[in-house]
């Protein structure tokens, strides 16, 4: 009798999955197909803020340093939107003398995204129009070998310093990337998703003040257009200070919503977050042209 249950039951289970196991398994290939997509990814549920949630408010107008403040959402949602980029596109964002580096320190960072290879693209680049590599300026340019570089030169026009790495980033990830001009310790520095800085510093101790005057800062292109950048960018930021590897990491953990910090140094900030407003308060407005802003920047 117990044998005949044991049987009984084997039976069933046996019936079980013959009735039901082709509509389990297809139910685990579109899971498994909705995971591939990313619709459980849990960036797709995280809160995002939208345009403009977060800003510099500096009472006494742009350029002033005291009272300054962040208002509104600052704590470190993602955006809503980031910029897209198609080759064609660019941001025009101001020549204004605020964003040259002068004789002083200064730091660039942005978050971009690109599974493009066999391109020369200048994601940031303010200098002499036309060229580049600038004869007067400061430009990020990423090879066809998919690592990034950032170079700058003063105003003697004597020859191009640069800094970059052979780790590729057209990997279709989302990276964040830190280039330093630290006139204290005369280094050109670059700092990749947050971690060490790039080996072996280069020297710019012979290099004078940069003043790229009548040149406009270009998100997306060295020129209009010219080398344009093929992916998605985000948190542009720009500081008139050598941010230290502390600050830098702290930055990157806030993610790529992440609001400033140094708010004093600060001279520019495009979150590109639905359109290229400067948030930093500065008044340094981008002019997109050819530029989509997306949401689906997840997936």
């Amino acid at each position: 009798m117990i044998a005949n249950q044991k049987g009984g039951k084997a039976q069933s289970a046996m019936e079980y999955l013959m009735t039901y196991g082709w509509a389990i398994l297809i139910i685990a290939v579109v899971l498994g197909a909705l995971f591939q997509l990313g619709v459980f990814n849990s960036s797709s549920f995280s809160p995002r803020a939208p345009p403009g949630a977060c800003q510099v408010f500096r009472p006494s107008g742009p350029g002033t340093t005291t009272n300054i403040n962040l208002m509104g959402v600052c704590t470190g949602q993602l955006p809503q939107y980031v910029a897209q980029f198609n080759g064609q596109g660019y941001i025009t964002a101001g020549s204004g003398t605020v964003l040259n580096p002068g004789s002083g320190s200064f730091s660039i960072k942005f978050w971009f995204k690109t599974s493009t290879a066999g391109a020369n693209m200048y994601p940031v680049n303010k200098g002499n129009v036309g060229q580049a590599l600038p004869t007067v300026g400061y430009s990020f340019y990423m090879g066809t070998g998919g690592g990034m570089a950032l170079y700058m030169n003063d105003n003697s026009g004597a020859g191009a310093a640069g800094i970059g790495t052979g780790r590729v980033y057209n990997d279709g990830k989302w990276h964040d990337i830190v280039g330093v001009i630290d006139r204290t310790a005369n280094k050109l520095r670059l700092y990749l998703d947050g971690g060490a800085e790039v080996p072996n510093p280069v020297d710019i101790s012979a290099y004078g003040a940069i003043n790229p005057t009548a040149d406009s800062l270009h998100i997306g292109a060295y020129d209009t257009p010219g080398a344009t950048f093929i992916g998605s960018m985000s948190n542009v930021q720009i500081y008139n200070a050598s941010l230290s590897a502390n600050q830098i990491q702290a930055l990157y953990l806030e993610g790529m919503g992440g609001a400033p910090m140094l708010l004093q140094n600060l001279v520019g900030w495009w979150p590109l977050n639905g359109n290229a407003n400067d948030y930093s308060g500065n008044n340094n407005n981008g002019a997109p042209t050819a530029v989509t802003f997306t949401s689906q920047y997840s997936k």
